[in-house]
């Protein structure tokens, strides 16, 4: 069926009769639907995919498996969010010195020069500052990898196929008479195991043709760890071997003396037959002996098989083998748990478009969420839970506190799959200690400076305290967004109260203090009233310069600022918090009263533009598109409801170059805030940008930013999965329905036909609606909170006729305005 033709798929017709027939209906039919519509993005390669990026990603949002499929194998590799190499390096605490001396050194240096390492004072500095993120660790530790053997004489390998809607992957098997068999795998959502089975074409269990089984270490294990412990139980069919992970630096580990913080992993294979040892003659014609961890199989038995890993301090996680337990297999009655939970996962909402392709981009990229994302693991770094040698390991696989890291949460939002934004929230309370500590010791302000980098292991100092990218103000309003995020769009109040405002506050605090410094505030130096950010870095562009030009009022920062603050502000008057807080709430609304304009300058061929910093020029080629973070992540209303402050907006939109590598998400998002998104050209991005397993990497667009034309264009692509584009849902989402500014606005940048279920809106709204030839055919709003509701009429000035449980009424005018009451179920449609 050509899903672009102007009469509506079948699908999408079930899914509106659905929503006007009951809303309460399509919530317990969601599920089927979502479902049915998830199946149909299945991944297939068809041939063997042995490379890491061609491999089926599984995961539980813990543990994550590849699996890869040789001409003579499959083989899986293990990692999870969880397991790091959490050594850190800490020198230098006392020669790091503080802010204040710091900045006044930076001040003498001569203004004419070209960069601030042509002094040889700030050359050193900048070294000694860099030489703990120098290090390898900490880093993403990957788990080892699992490798199932067979006979080519035998078995050929045709292809796998990776089931989104319920995360079971087949690889499919032909043996020499010719019949189909499937190796089946998933993993256990509830728990960090990948459970294996081999069937036929009838669907029923099958003899074995795998001819052996070898787990591997992983290669990149570094020397002056512990070597790894094996446990081998042929009889029994178990293979295990357990890592230790010191938390001591080479300089001062002894693997003989156990520290009582080192961790330790185990990776533990269970067979359902024994396994037992053979030799071979290899091919210089000497004998060859199986590896210890490598079994072979016998073939008269079914294959059945469950990959364990656990980790957590080393004295908790011990290698021993006890007796085999068989009810570990249990193949069939977990999968059917793991398919419930997989529905109840898209029950969460779900959309049908009129274009297959960025239909298929939102169903797979929420699969490799759940994936990647669990509120009870570790928040992911850059590159997730998939690892194996070097891969993930870029930047330490670290945390990155402009836009890295909050990136992929941004889809939990408008998606209803709020509760993963939780492991977001974890961290950033992980994270407090070291921020006040740093803002107190460092900055010699109260509240919390969250740091550029950060890792999941226990730190004790700031671990990238270099000026260069070490003093973005802009990350710290940025690191609690997120947590006003959730509560706007849950309306929870209790999250709100004890678990959001005590980060947010310390952000305001750091953060009023900084501008309220003298240097900041200087009619001397400004000559004006106004608070600046100052000193300051705009995020991947320029670093810090002789005489701090491009170093003050960024754009990023007063954005992010203004958002922070006003938030503040908003939560004070709800948690009732006035009396308490009203001293900084009064320093903060002077501050909102009193800061710069947004930097701009004129354009040939756009007029006048915003630009990242002051002084900067029209030509500028950005890695995060900084011009227009007013529009998204600032989501500065009063901006964009002006006209002459649209205006600006879409001169700068028309004017704006982005190199790549950083804008695939927030970039396009940005341009469908504005409505001005080019769908076609969205689609062609993702597409360039697309890897063999369905994610999408980060890809160099263009020259003269940092690149040129002899770099490689694709040198991102094999750093790892890059996890902050599983939020390219996000895009799509803000297409079909938009709620930021506590107005919702449907198809706003969609001009074909499409329908959606639950997506959630700002102010805790669920919302379903469907569209066809650019007419709103269907509407139903769930108020969980019982807020109030603004909706842009969507059949212009027309009358609407809203019903619920508690009566109906028509309402007129563009804007839909009414009190609701929690949990308030409302059918909105054109009074007729």
């Amino acid at each position: 069926m050509n899903l672009t033709k102007p009469n509506l798929p079948n699908k999408i017709a079930l899914l509106i009769l659905l929503l006007v027939v009951s809303y309460r209906q399509v919530a317990i039919s969601q599920s089927l639907l979502a479902t049915k519509l998830a199946r149909q993005h299945a991944i297939v390669v068809n041939k063997p995919a042995p490379d890491f990026f061609e491999g089926a990603l599984l995961g539980n949002g813990g543990m994550g498996v590849v699996v890869t499929t040789r001409p003579d194998a499959v083989v899986l590799y293990f990692g999870h969010n969880n397991v790091w190499d959490i050594r850190i390096a800490e020198n230098h605490k006392q020669e790091i010195g503080t802010f204040k001396k710091v900045f006044e050194k930076i001040s003498k240096i001569p203004t004419d020069l070209t960069n601030l390492t042509d002094d040889p004072w700030y050359r050193e500095y900048n070294k000694l500052t860099s030489d703990n993120y120098s290090k390898p660790y900490p880093r993403p530790f990957p788990c080892g990898s699992l490798v199932l053997g067979f006979d080519r004489r035998k078995i050929r390998l045709l292809r796998h196929k990776l089931d989104i809607s319920n995360g079971l992957c087949e690889v499919t098997l032909l043996d020499k008479r010719n019949r189909k068999l499937k190796l089946k795998l998933f993993i256990d959502l509830k728990k960090d195991n990948l459970l294996m089975s081999l069937y036929g074409e009838d669907g029923k269990l099958v003899n074995n043709v795998f001819d052996r089984i070898n787990i591997i270490p992983d290669p990149s294990t570094p020397s002056e760890f512990p070597k790894y412990e094996s446990r081998v139980n042929l009889a029994g069919g178990v293979l295990m071997f357990r890592q230790v992970l010191p938390s001591q630096e080479p300089a001062t580990y002894t693997a003989q003396a156990n520290h009582p913080n080192d961790k330790a992993f185990t990776l533990t294979a269970q067979l359902s037959t024994s396994l037992f040892k053979k030799s071979r003659k290899n091919w210089n014609g000497n004998m060859e002996e199986m590896a210890p961890l490598e079994g072979a199989l016998p073939d008269n038995k079914p294959f059945e098989a469950v990959v364990a890993l656990q980790n957590g301090l080393a004295d908790n996680v011990h290698l021993q083998i006890e007796a085999p337990d068989r009810s570990l297999l249990q193949f069939n009655d977990l999968l059917k748990k793991n398919i419930a939970l997989w529905n109840a996962y898209w029950n969460k909402s779900a959309v049908k478009l009129s274009d297959p392709f960025l239909e298929r981009i939102w169903y797979r990229n929420l699969y490799f969420l759940n994936c990647a994302v669990h509120p009870e693991a570790t928040c992911p770094g850059i590159f997730g839970n998939w690892s194996y040698n070097n891969i993930g390991t870029a930047w330490h696989g670290d945390y990155h506190m402009n836009y890295n890291t909050q990136q992929p949460l941004w889809v939990t939002f408008s998606s209803n799959h709020i509760e993963k934004n939780l492991a977001y929230v974890n961290l950033i309370e992980a994270l407090m200690p070291v921020s006040q500590k740093w803002a107190k010791g460092y900055y010699e302000l109260p509240g919390a400076y969250f740091p550029h980098s950060a890792y999941p292991v226990t730190m004790t100092m700031n671990p990238y305290p270099v000026p260069d990218w070490g003093w973005e103000v802009s990350e710290t309003p940025w690191a609690v967004q997120g947590l006003w995020w959730h509560y706007l769009y849950s309306g929870d109040e209790g999250f709100l109260k004890t678990r959001a405002f005590a980060p947010m506050k310390a952000a305001v605090k750091f953060l009023n203090a900084y501008m309220h410094r003298p240097e900041a505030r200087s009619v001397k130096r400004w000559k004006d009233d106004k608070y600046h950010v100052f000193p300051t870095i705009p995020p991947e562009l320029y670093g810090l310069q002789p005489g701090f030009r491009f170093n003050y009022d960024c754009t990023v920062d007063l954005s992010l600022i203004k958002f922070v603050f006003n938030a503040y502000t908003k939560a004070v008057y709800i948690l009732n918090y006035e009396k308490q807080e009203s001293d900084l709430v009064k320093e903060v609304n002077d501050v909102l009263a009193h800061l710069p304009e947004y930097a701009t300058t004129q354009s040939e061929e756009n007029g006048k533009i915003l630009v990242s910093v002051p002084g900067e020029n029209d030509k500028v080629v950005y890695n995060v598109p900084n011009a227009l973070f007013p529009v998204f992540p600032g989501e500065d209303i009063a901006l964009m409801n002006d006209s002459k402050g649209m205006e600006l907006l879409n001169n700068t939109f028309r004017n704006q170059q982005n190199e790549g590598g950083n804008n695939l998400v927030m970039m396009n998002l940005q341009s469908a805030r504005l409505g001005k998104l080019d769908l076609e050209q969205f689609k062609n991005q993702v597409l360039y940008c697309l890897m063999p397993n369905g994610t999408a990497t980060d890809m160099v667009t263009q020259t003269n930013g940092r690149y040129s034309d002899g770099s490689d264009f694709t040198y991102m692509s094999r750093m790892g999965i890059w996890v902050e584009n599983f939020a390219l849902p996000a895009v799509i989402n803000e297409c079909l329905m938009q709620s930021y500014s506590g107005t919702i606005r449907l198809f706003p940048n969609w001009p074909q036909n499409a329908a959606f279920s639950t997506l959630r809106a700002a102010g805790a709204f669920l919302v379903s609606a469907s569209q066809k030839n650019g007419v709103v055919q269907a509407l139903t709003i769930e108020s969980e909170k019982g807020q109030d509701l603004n909706l842009v009429n969507p059949w212009k000035n027309r009358a609407v006729k809203v019903k619920s449980q508690y009566g109906e009424k028509v309402l007129k005018g563009n804007i839909i305005r009414l009190k609701t009451k929690s949990g308030e179920k409302l059918t909105i449609v054109q009074n007729r």
